[in-house]
């Protein structure tokens, strides 16, 4: 069974930052891509980024592009989401997905809050 774990969400400033993390059992790679996305409050889930276990391609959605950096360690099963400059809007549950394209995910974590207050 895959298993996906997030961790890192919290109560965060406008204009802060914060790092989340996945931490991916080894099965997950099985998968070519590793993907963020969130969900906020009465909107559906959307893309935030993905990146490839192996090779170099990343993938970001224009509302974070030059705020948010998605990254990978190997040796610890684990993929990372630095973001920067949080703003109000980002509010979201977020979650870690593990699928066969940069986009469509088939396993899923629980999920991580993140709140940014203005």
């Amino acid at each position: 069974q895959v298993q996906l774990v997030e961790s890192g969400g919290g109560l965060v400033q406008a204009g802060g930052s914060l790092r989340l993390s996945c931490a991916a059992s080894a099965r997950t790679w099985n998968f070519r891509f590793m993907g963020w996305f969130r969900q906020a409050p009465g909107k559906e889930r959307e893309f935030v980024g993905s990146i490839e276990w192996s090779g170099d391609s990343l993938y970001y959605a224009d509302s974070v592009k030059g705020r948010f950096t998605i990254s990978r360690d190997n040796a610890k099963n684990t993929v990372l989401l630095q973001m920067n400059s949080l703003k109000p809007e980002d509010t979201a549950v977020y979650y870690c997905g593990a699928g066969l394209t940069s986009r469509f995910m088939i396993y899923w974590g629980k999920g991580t809050l993140v709140t940014v207050s203005a």
